[in-house]
């Protein structure tokens, strides 16, 4: 199966958070981006086992993702920064 993986880098010295789209409940951590992804992998397995042992269906959604700009005022920009 193929999913969409959104990784965020935390906080100085504190690595990458990772998580699928369309699979919520996957979400891990890492170092780096690469132990970030290799992590996000291990885990989506994990979860697919306990799914197929739960007798739950694996998330089949279809996603389509795309950058778009929002235009924000200077001082906001700032506080956004801030935020994420």
């Amino acid at each position: 199966m193929r999913f969409t993986a959104c990784y965020t880098k935390l906080e100085e010295g504190y690595g990458y958070m990772g998580q699928l789209l369309e699979w919520p409940n996957v979400i891990t951590d890492g170092e780096s981006l690469e132990d970030c992804r290799d992590s996000l992998i291990e885990v989506a397995a994990e979860m697919a086992d306990i799914y197929e042992e739960d007798g739950l269906e694996i998330p089949d959604v279809s996603l389509t993702v795309e950058t778009i700009d929002i235009p924000v005022k200077k001082s906001e920009r700032a506080l956004l920064a801030h935020v994420g």
